[in-house]
């Protein structure tokens, strides 16, 4: 069970839970989490399994134009999420600071109604999106972490992001469910995926329980104690790699771009690729939780990126047709249920409970920025040198990743005293 030593913060009491919970269970808390973000990617999917193919097709976008908008669509993260996990921190409100950034994903959607065909304002609308999900990730995952014992942590994070997966699953359908009926007009999901969203939002208030702890003095926790955080070298560790992690990723849109380059896939099935992904995404991510819990986290954070370098190497292979549609799908699902919320229980432990919400946020926020540089330089390098030599150096940086994060957290999870950030 990787890092389960380092940091052993009480359990919070969520609803439903008690201290008879069977082995394997998760709390009423985090399946409320999970409940919230299934509908929120509901929404968010709608919007996004669309978008590549208006912004590449419709509007005409260049590849390298292409990834400076998607490296923003992450990059938005950034700041917010900074500022969401310290404030969440701070004033032991991590409900409160999660609801906002849900509530300002569920207006941009509707900011998308006002876009028209301006590159400008859709950038714009992307980045609110995205700015709400860096704001409210941190403050969701600290309470995923508040509400499950340390050794159920990939566990807990596995159903969650299964939860996470249905909602990726069903949102592409309900898109093209919409643009059907509605006859192909994309303010229609706009609107749609509005409604959804502000669901997701209610579900939070009403259910969610927040897990405050004890009420903090006035000015304990200062800027200076939240850096604190950097003088502990398992969070340093984690920052370095996840960082390294983000520059070997670069993305659903272009991944989905090169198959269908590849196959000359009709535009009708282009957000059909996003289902394939969130199918196998959804149906391994509570089983890979509750293997990372056995076997230890790191290797199989690392497995998952092996899959994400193989799915390079397939796009680059002789291999065509279907067998190489369903070989991508399927390995780009095994990659983000063998990682995304695996990650973030492999650094959750090295944090005090008091800091946890600001330590995920500089994690996710390493991992963010270097996302943005894998985007633009990768879309770039299809631009200019073509897709096989941007494959190639995507699968170089993934090598690099990988080599470097196990040499970075191998032994990580060695007993030590608890560790607190200083003042």
């Amino acid at each position: 069970m990787y890092l389960s030593t380092i940091s052993r913060p009480k359990p919070a009491a969520g609803p439903g839970e008690t201290g008879r919970r069977r082995r394997g269970a998760v709390s009423a808390n985090v399946f409320a989490l999970g409940t919230v973000s299934m509908v929120t990617d509901i929404s968010s999917e709608m919007v996004t399994a669309i978008l590549p193919l208006y912004l590449i097709i419709g509007l005409q976008l260049s590849p390298a134009a292409y990834g400076a908008v998607d490296g923003a669509y992450t990059g938005a993260t950034v700041l917010l999420g900074l500022v969401g996990g310290y404030l969440a921190d701070r004033v032991r409100r991590r409900k409160a600071v999660a609801g906002v950034g849900y509530g300002l994903s569920a207006v941009a959607k509707l900011g998308f109604l006002a876009a028209g065909g301006s590159v400008a304002a859709i950038g714009l609308a992307v980045t609110a999106d995205r700015a709400g999900k860096g704001l409210r990730s941190a403050p969701r995952d600290a309470l995923i972490t508040l509400s499950t014992p340390p050794a159920q942590l990939g566990r807990a994070f596995g159903v969650h992001r299964t939860m996470d997966g249905v909602g990726a699953f069903i949102g592409p359908l309900v898109a093209l469910a919409v643009l059907a009926v509605a006859g192909q007009q994309y303010d229609a999901v706009f609107v749609t995926s509005f409604c959804v969203a502000a669901f997701g939002v209610l579900i939070l208030v009403l259910f969610v329980r927040d897990h405050r702890g004890p009420v903090p003095q006035a000015g304990s926790l200062s800027p200076r104690q939240a850096a604190g955080l950097l003088r502990i070298a398992g969070v340093r560790r984690a920052m370095i790699a996840a960082a390294l992690l983000g520059l070997a990723t670069i993305g659903d849109g272009f991944v989905y771009l090169l198959l269908r380059h590849r196959e000359n896939m009709a535009d009708v099935w282009f957000p059909l690729l996003a289902v394939g992904t969130s199918l196998s995404y959804l149906l391994l991510a509570t089983p890979m939780g509750a293997l990372a819990d056995r076997v230890g986290r790191l290797p199989v954070t690392l497995g998952g990126y092996g899959a994400l370098i193989l799915v390079y190497l397939m796009l680059l292979g002789p291999v065509g047709g279907w067998p190489l549609v369903v070989a991508v799908l399927v390995l780009y699902g095994i990659f983000y249920a063998a990682t995304n919320g695996v990650l973030m229980a492999l650094a959750a432990p090295l944090m005090p409970e008091r800091l946890r919400t600001t330590g995920l946020a500089l994690v996710q926020t390493c991992q963010a920025v270097a996302y943005v540089g894998s985007s633009v330089f990768f879309g770039a390098a299809w631009q200019f040198w073509g897709p096989t030599a941007a494959c190639v150096f995507a699968v170089l940086a993934g090598g690099v990743a990988i080599v470097a994060t196990a040499i970075l957290l191998f032994g990580i999870n060695r007993p030590t005293a608890t560790v607190e950030a200083t003042s």
